[in-house]
């Protein structure tokens, strides 16, 4: 590897972290928005939010640890967008909340 590659690779790490902060909060902003909206959903849908805080819940802390496991994952997002699909003409925020957060995880690589 010459010395020009080297210097280009040490020029992209921090643009790469700082990508990688600027997703990583991105998706605490959708979590946040998701869980306001969950609120809403259960006052007449409680066992639906609860399953969609449940996938919600368990795609972050996948997507959060330290040795991915990509198949739990993945998983884990099936069952969160399974999970919202009967409200996507009621709750077209929620739907779109989700579909952020699966395209971020799907963008770092997840």
């Amino acid at each position: 590897m010459g010395a020009h590659t080297t210097g280009r690779i040490k020029l992209a790490i921090p643009r790469a972290e700082a990508a990688q902060a600027e997703r990583t909060r991105e998706l605490q902003q959708l979590f946040a928005r998701l869980k306001r909206e969950l609120a809403d959903l259960s006052k007449t849908h409680g066992e639906q939010a609860q399953s969609i805080a449940g996938f919600a819940q368990v795609a972050a802390h996948e997507a959060g640890r330290t040795k991915e496991n990509p198949r739990l994952l993945k998983l884990a997002l099936e069952g969160l967008r399974a999970s919202i699909e009967e409200f996507e003409a009621s709750h077209p925020r929620l739907v779109q909340i989700v579909g952020a957060i699966t395209n971020i995880l799907a963008s770092l690589g997840i």
